[in-house]
């Protein structure tokens, strides 16, 4: 096959590959459990009125896609 033909392996191919490796290997409801601590570290926030730090319920969904794909 001539070189302009061949696939080039993408340098984000690695850390992809690693990342799946590792998600595949926990089970995925812990990180569905996972997603709830955002929910409650969000709402002591709220309730402590530091409604400014209250972001981290942000991180609900990327613990739910992983724990639902992987």
């Amino acid at each position: 096959m001539p070189e302009t033909m061949r696939p080039r392996s993408a340098p984000r191919a690695h850390v992809t590959r690693g990342t799946e490796n590792y998600t595949a290997q926990e089970p995925s409801d812990w990180f569905l459990r996972a997603a709830g601590a955002p929910i409650v570290g969000s709402l002591a926030l709220y309730v402590l009125s530091r409604k400014e730090d209250a972001h981290v319920d942000q991180l609900v969904a990327p613990f739910t896609l992983i724990g639902v794909l992987g």
